[in-house]
């Protein structure tokens, strides 16, 4: 099983450094990030709003029948699991993550977690198939380990807490996802995987458009929407990127005659 977790592990161990190199890019000034973290916040919303729309959703639509059911249940459990924690944990001066700050680092960590998923299922297909789904994922690392930790400084968590929480999160989910799903690759086909995109996408949505649009209360209207929509021009951008890969349903190609015929590997686009 090793060997056939070995490309898409390293691929994953990939994502999980360039999620880091964005961490540590407002990390290292972090006192800047504090003083702007609802600006940074409300950006946060707006990149993961287009994400959803624009790149998870349409992917799970095309994957899986059931995906507005999935979207659904993704939204409100995230509205159920956000409720739960503020009424279940009381606040402590010495928590180094409030209670505020865990939802939405709870679905960023899922989302992470299911783009390790999508690495080793797509190399499961091909390796080509793969390393088209890697480049276009890795693209879009970058800016969720800036995410964590500007929702993590907006709540009030130290620079050094924030960093870690953030790794955790947003970097070291990715390979994590890739050794959990290893054993189940034979029986993980294209509805499992649009299911999955689409709880990702219904999670993502409540964090961009619950807790993470809160600091338009306590910023200027014209600065609060500037950063919203520097946050969307930003993730349009990263998905307009002339690099291939965007396409995760690869997967799907697992019962064409490319996945059972070696010779077909080099041709695939």
């Amino acid at each position: 099983m090793f060997e056939a977790i070995q490309a898409p592990l390293f691929f994953g161990l990939i994502a999980a450094s360039v999620t880091t190199l964005g961490l540590l890019a407002v990390a290292i000034r972090s006192d800047w990030s504090l003083r702007h973290a609802n600006l940074f916040g409300l950006a946060a919303a707006g990149m993961l709003t287009a994400i959803a729309f624009l790149h998870i959703l349409p992917k799970a639509f095309s994957l899986s029948t059931g995906a507005p059911v999935w979207l659904t249940l993704g939204f409100f459990g995230g509205l159920v699991v956000h409720y739960l924690i503020r009424t279940i944990f009381p606040d402590r001066e010495d928590s180094s993550l409030p209670k505020e700050a865990i939802t939405p680092i709870l679905a960023i960590a899922c989302h992470s977690f299911i783009d390790g998923i999508v690495y080793a299922v797509t190399f499961a297909v091909s390796y080509s198939a793969g390393i088209f789904a890697a480049i276009g994922l890795i693209l879009h690392e970058f800016p969720e380990g800036v995410i964590a930790f500007a929702i993590l400084r907006r709540h009030g968590v130290s620079s050094r807490s924030a960093f870690i929480w953030a790794f955790l999160a947003a970097a070291a989910t990715t390979p994590f996802g890739v050794l959990a799903s290893g054993p189940f690759l034979a029986g993980l086909g294209e509805t499992a995987l649009g299911a999955l995109f689409a709880i990702s996408a219904g999670l993502l949505l409540f964090v961009a458009t619950g807790p993470l649009m809160a600091p338009l209360k306590e910023v200027a209207p014209v600065r609060g929407l500037m950063s919203l929509t520097a946050g969307v021009v930003i993730a349009v951008l990263l998905l307009i990127s002339p690099i291939p890969g965007h396409d995760h349903t690869h997967a799907g190609h697992a019962h064409g005659p490319a996945a059972q015929d070696p010779g077909h590997e080099g041709h695939e686009h």
